[in-house]
């Protein structure tokens, strides 16, 4: 395992604690919302603020950054546009009664998901209600989206006959316990995805497999058929509440109040790895080049060996919980409740994983060789060769 870390830099620019960190698609703007009621705009170039956008009447609680404009959502139950080039606000969206904890932007929408039990969908252009989706008993904690095009077939498709003019579907946990998967055009609840005892924390969704996972209170993570509506598995491990989910080449990382985060095969439902060390709460987690990041309430960054769990790095500075994580350009941001942004380098583990991946892959590689050629001699000559080498 390596030493700790330091960061090459710490922005203190905030005055409150830091609850969200979103990168833009393109990689080249971060954006940070704070407990202090404004959003700031960082260059992922310079690493330099070069945005501060002021307005919400209290603190903001998620964030999400396009290309060219950023989304803010507040306790003061709004949520804002702003232009990340001139950092006016372009838009403001009225109509929740509550915090709004959490906006997702697909195409041409705006979602979000509020403590008054709603979900809504806006026109992000127009400044625009377009839907309401009632029917949650508790706040809405966190959003799904994708169209049935993903996932329907055709004679499926038929079925939703009044659903023609748009095919999106938003999904909703609450802590009502339930999941719940909704017609965008009508605000038709399509499913109620019944099973967890706990309140949902989190989803992620693979639509190209028909698959969404659920993380609960209840210590569980669940897999849904986003078609069928069918419980799938139930992953039963932790021993704490589920707080994150990261999806992986049909691997799933889930991060928990237990201290743990574990990793599931998704085909088999198998935990295959139990990654240790947190000495609090896993609160964010992020897969990147074979390496697993993490963010803890013990006010830690972690690098871990996806494959092997082995503990590769601590990074040790911030004072408090860690919210959330990104990683470009071989640099990793964490943002905190401390109220700092700190951009770490992790160049040295990149490139020792990679190099220890190429060797993997080439004793894989003379592994195989050597399987075959015992396999056909096997074959011609009996089983002697398979009880020599323990085949």
């Amino acid at each position: 395992m390596g030493n700790s870390g330091s960061a090459v830099k710490v922005c203190t620019d905030h005055q409150g604690g830091i609850n969200w960190l979103s990168l833009s698609p393109d990689g080249q703007r971060l954006l940070t919302g704070s407990e202090d009621g404004t959003a700031r705009l960082w260059s992922t170039a310079d690493s330099q603020c070069h945005g501060h956008f002021q307005g919400h009447e209290s603190y903001i609680t998620f964030c999400h950054l396009e290309n060219e404009a950023a989304f803010t959502c507040s306790a003061d139950h709004t949520i804002r546009k702003w232009d990340v080039m001139t950092g006016q606000c372009l838009a403001i969206y009225r109509g929740h009664t509550s915090i709004v904890n959490r906006i997702l932007v697909a195409k041409d929408y705006l979602f979000s998901g509020s403590y008054d039990r709603t979900a809504r969908c806006w026109s992000v252009d127009k400044e625009k209600q377009i839907q309401e989706f009632r029917g949650h008993r508790n706040c809405v904690l966190t959003l799904a989206h994708y169209s049935s095009r993903d996932v329907l077939e055709e004679e499926e498709e038929e079925e939703e006959e009044e659903e023609k003019v748009s095919r999106d579907l938003l999904v909703t946990g609450s802590t009502d316990c339930t999941v719940k998967v909704w017609w965008v055009s009508s605000g038709r609840c399509y499913q109620t995805l019944l099973g967890h005892t706990g309140a949902v924390l989190c989803l992620i969704l693979d639509a190209p497999n028909r698959e969404l996972f659920s993380g609960s209170t209840d210590y569980t993570i669940r897999t849904w058929n986003i078609v069928t509506g069918e419980q799938l598995k139930v992953f039963k491990e932790h021993q704490g509440s589920v707080i994150c989910l990261e999806l992986v080449n049909r691997h799933l990382y889930s991060g928990s109040t237990d201290r743990t985060v574990k990793c599931w095969l998704v085909d088999t439902g198998e935990r295959i790895q139990t990654y240790k060390a947190h000495k609090h709460s896993v609160s964010t987690l992020k897969y990147h080049a074979g390496i697993l990041f993490t963010g803890s309430g013990d006010a830690c960054a972690r690098a871990f060996n996806s494959k092997s769990g082995v503990l590769q790095k601590i990074f040790r500075g911030h004072k408090f919980i860690i919210n959330c994580i990104q990683i470009h350009n071989e640099l990793l941001y964490t943002a905190s409740h401390d109220g700092t942004l700190r951009i770490w380098d992790i160049r040295g583990i990149c490139k020792r994983n990679k190099r220890r991946l190429k060797k993997e892959r080439s004793v894989q590689g003379r592994s195989s060789q050597k399987g075959s050629l015992s396999r056909l001699f096997n074959n011609k000559v009996g089983c002697m060769v398979q009880q020599e080498n323990g085949e």
